[in-house]
């Protein structure tokens, strides 16, 4: 089923996805562990399974399937009712429905719906590349203790001296640096004294006049404000959204862009109202005109 690449896709960047009026496929965090009895070791990975609770369309699916084969959300939406359509109808006759890369979905005998993961993929990128291996068991290696402590004493006596002469060495050395360092002071201090003060007589015997200022110049720009925006749609790839907005500010509306949803989809919307009855009566003409796809969206934009 096509609709399993589309879950699946997906996956790598949500933990929930809905098949709506059907259940959820989610991913849990694991960390890397290691079987200790075969030296087996695990990367870190997303553990799968499936809620048969969560069926409420969220969007995610439908807004992916519609952006990929460019068609209308509705669209999309009907795709996904006829392919879970189907899946119910195939679980209803005892087959198993499979879902390439995700899992396996069947009844038990007792009618309980039963799921068992694929392992085929690792959904958590962090882990890209990284693969299970058994590694050989390591032989520790004992090692004999030698007693150093004649030799500890007779370091300790030549440090002493040596450090003695260092200090010296290093205080003389000291003293001459400081004075050095004072007199460039004294010598970079005057030198920064005398470049101020002729500056300053610059700028006092410098006039500026100025025989044709120009114009102060007004512009007027309409703030786009509101709750209420139509939407025109919602990319995964920014670029998408700006080209979007391009080709409408092109047909002559004040579009925006308004963020990123909850999916992760850039948001374009023709205008933004300040009132209900405004914006559903531009939707009214914007879906006679422009797209029947088009929505209102009630939303309060920073």
């Amino acid at each position: 089923m096509q609709i399993s690449q589309y879950i699946s896709d997906l996956l790598y960047r949500y933990e929930c996805v809905i098949l709506p009026n059907f259940g959820a496929f989610l991913s849990h965090p694991i960390s890397a562990r290691i079987n200790e009895a075969t030296n087996d070791f695990y990367p870190p990975q997303k553990q799968l399974s499936f809620n048969a609770q969560l069926k409420s369309n969220d969007g995610l699916l439908a807004s992916y399937i519609s952006e990929l084969e460019n068609i209308s959300f509705e669209g999309a939406t009907r795709k996904i009712e006829q392919q879970v359509s189907q899946i119910k109808s195939r679980l209803d006759n005892g087959n198993t429905v499979e879902f390439k890369h995700v899992g396996v979905l069947s009844f038990s005998e007792e009618g309980k719906l039963l799921f068992v993961p694929s392992e085929s993929l690792n959904y958590m990128t962090e882990a890209f590349g990284l693969a299970s291996f058994v590694s050989p068991s390591v032989e520790r290696q004992a090692y004999q203790t030698v007693d150093l402590a004649p030799r500890r004493r007779q370091t300790a006596v030549f440090m002493k001296y040596a450090a003695i002469t260092i200090l010296t060495i290093g205080l003389g050395g000291s003293i001459g640096s400081n004075l050095y360092l004072t007199q460039i002071e004294q010598q970079n201090s005057v030198a920064l004294d005398n470049a101020n003060a002729t500056l300053d007589t610059k700028i006092q015997e410098a006039t500026f006049v100025i025989d044709n200022p120009l114009p102060a110049v007004m512009v007027n720009l309409k703030k786009q404000s509101g709750d209420f925006h139509i939407v025109a749609g919602a990319f995964r790839v920014k670029a998408n959204s700006e080209r979007k907005l391009q080709q409408l500010k092109a047909l002559g509306f004040s579009a925006r862009l308004i963020g990123v949803n909850r999916y992760g989809l850039h948001q374009v919307v023709y205008e933004s109202f300040d009132s209900r009855k405004e914006a559903e009566k531009a939707l009214f003409k914007i879906r006679n005109t422009q797209d029947r796809a088009a929505w209102l969206l009630i939303k309060n934009i920073p």
